[in-house]
């Protein structure tokens, strides 16, 4: 294992139960970037994330982590040796306030000052945050929530940031918003960041490195520079999604 990737997989065959998802997949996070997989829905973007983290059943093949295997690791493990991870959906605590979501996130956090320093960073990203300390979370908008639940990945101090589909279910303006926090806070953090995005050009436009997915296979890797102007991209989503969520224009 080298020290350019942070994270790397090999052979992955990974399923839930015996509904087999993703066949032979070879993966690697260069570090200190952010990769984007992109590709239709139903191909095993998610999957691969929750084989990462230690909750889809991995029929085989290999996770390594900082050059270390941790294939057998429990989920816990994995978020205590620095992977964060954002799920699409289920990623706030809806009843709890802002301030309450964000102290939820920092438990296995020992050190009240580096709490407290995570806390401020995440106000420094995320200043709008500072205004809704006492409001329920469930009360804020989509975007608000989205920082939210990224600012609760960082209270956890993670070495890389895994980030499902952040814009589903978000208009427009909002999914612009929320790339531009995304890319601010890889530019802020220096985190490497795998990002699975729905909308690739736009996801594209803020990333490093990509993959282009389908079948449970990668059918494409390389910059991201790169698949965005693959003829592979377009053949993959005519049909597949709306045009306007191709269209990086405002």
């Amino acid at each position: 294992m080298g020290s350019k990737y942070i994270m790397e997989s090999k052979g992955l065959n990974v399923g839930y139960g015996p509904i087999h998802v993703i066949y032979d997949l070879d993966f690697k996070v260069p570090d200190g970037e952010v990769t984007i997989i992109v590709g239709p829905n139903g191909v095993g973007k998610t999957t691969l994330l929750k084989a990462v983290m230690g909750l889809a059943t991995v029929y085989s093949g290999s996770v390594h982590f900082n050059g270390e295997d941790i294939s057998d690791w429990q989920p816990y493990e994995r978020t205590m040796a620095g992977i964060g991870y954002m799920p699409q959906t289920g990623n706030i605590f809806s009843k709890l306030s802002v301030a309450e979501n964000l102290k939820m996130a920092a438990y296995t956090m020992n050190d009240p000052d580096l709490v407290e320093d995570k806390r401020e960073f995440v106000y420094s990203l995320f200043p709008r945050l500072k205004d809704f300390l006492p409001r329920a979370a469930g009360t804020l908008s989509g975007g608000e929530r989205q920082m939210l639940a990224e600012g609760m990945v960082l209270m956890r101090d993670p070495k890389i940031m895994m980030v499902d589909e952040p814009t589903a279910g978000l208009m427009p303006k909002l999914v612009n918003d929320v790339m531009r926090q995304l890319a601010a806070m890889a530019e802020e953090t220096g985190l490497p960041i795998v990002l699975v995005e729905q909308r690739a050009r736009r996801a594209l436009a803020v990333g490093d490195y990509s993959y282009l997915m389908r079948g449970g296979k990668f059918t494409f890797e390389g910059t991201a520079s790169d698949l965005l102007a693959h003829p592979l991209l377009d053949e993959m989503y005519l049909g597949a999604v709306e045009v306007h969520d191709l269209d990086v224009k405002e």
